[in-house]
């Protein structure tokens, strides 16, 4: 069974990648996913903020040097943050790199367009296949445009774009007025690849406690609905690759993504709940249900069920909602 592909210009194996996570952040750790048999790991984010904490400490230690000889001022002493900082991403990245047979790709984690993006080029000249940059941004301001935020997705990529060769993908959340123009000026400003969805944090409210909670928890299979929409939406309609990552639990559901157009299918919930060794089992059971429909590869799959390049997109889905309303079977629920 064939199942090699390509995503953002990069030749994979399949189209299973390890999206970021605990997993990754350890040599042996993104070792453990490629013998699993993934296309591609994409490593842990390094978050704006420990790149614009790091810079922050190394000012004030040049500042408290400036009258010490000059040898000594290019000496700064490691800290506890930089276990987990941009120089030991760096390293890590470099030392993942060398240790796998398969892409390895760096995720920049950032809300605004300047004074981080300069570590994408060190990302680079590390090793890195290619760059997810991951623009996490809630406008929580109520006086913040639509066109403000969009502006910031884009300035964020030009800056990136304008100092790295290797291929650049944008993982974006849905929450546009227009997701599809979004998608397609995304596109045109020079985006390889688009990672639909991420998901932004939800905490809720203890009622006993008085507390707010936690609101990072794993996907599950319902959560792959909407990111299949768009994905079988845009699928023809932009030059760049498409990711699908959220709702992925079983093979059927890497199979869902494909169909309806993604190139590459992205996920971290399964491989958390289950292991890095759970890859294996969604690449057999994907190769199972390629064997059952009589497909000899992926691309035969691919986009099988996206929207077609003919209809008028919005018709289409406004369509498909009414038929669905009105033949919705109550007794199922």
């Amino acid at each position: 069974m064939d199942l090699t592909t390509t995503y953002l210009g990069l030749e994979l194996r399949n189209p299973l990648v390890a999206s970021p996570s605990p997993l990754s952040r350890t040599v042996d750790g993104v070792r453990r996913l490629a013998g699993a048999g993934v296309g591609a790991v994409v490593l842990h984010s390094l978050f704006e903020e420990q790149v614009r904490r790091r810079a922050a400490q190394d000012g004030v230690l040049a500042d408290a040097g400036a009258d010490s000889f000059a040898e000594a001022l290019s000496y700064f002493p490691s800290t506890t943050d930089d276990e987990t900082g941009p120089r030991r991403y760096l390293s890590l990245l470099e030392r993942a790199v060398a240790a796998v047979d398969v892409p390895v790709m760096a995720s920049l984690n950032g809300a605004t367009p300047g004074g981080w993006e300069g570590y994408a080029r060190a990302m680079q000249d590390a090793g890195a296949a290619a760059i997810e940059l991951n623009v996490y941004y809630l406008p929580g301001e109520p006086t913040v445009s639509g066109r403000d935020v969009e502006q910031r997705h884009l300035d964020a990529l030009a800056r990136v774009r304008a100092v790295v060769s290797v291929p650049v993908a944008v993982k974006i959340a849905p929450h546009f007025s227009s997701m599809g123009e979004m998608a397609t000026r995304l596109d045109a400003a020079g985006a390889d690849g688009l990672v639909l969805f991420n998901r932004w944090l939800q905490p809720d409210i203890d009622p006993e406690t008085l507390r707010v909670t936690s609101g990072v928890g794993l996907s599950s299979p319902a959560d792959g609905r909407l990111v299949r929409t768009w994905v079988a939406l845009l699928r023809g309609r932009v030059r760049a690759s498409l990711a699908a990552t959220s709702g992925v639990e079983t093979g059927d559901d890497v199979a869902r993504h494909l169909l309806a157009g993604a190139d590459v299918v992205m996920t971290t919930s399964a491989l958390l709940r289950h292991g890095p060794s759970y890859a294996a089992v969604l690449l057999e059971d994907l190769s199972q249900w390629l064997r059952r429909k009589g497909l000899a590869t992926v691309d035969d799959c691919r986009g099988l069920l996206s929207v077609p390049m003919t209809a008028d997109a919005s018709a289409f889905e406004r369509a498909a909602y009414v038929t669905d309303l009105l033949d919705a079977d109550l007794s199922r629920w």
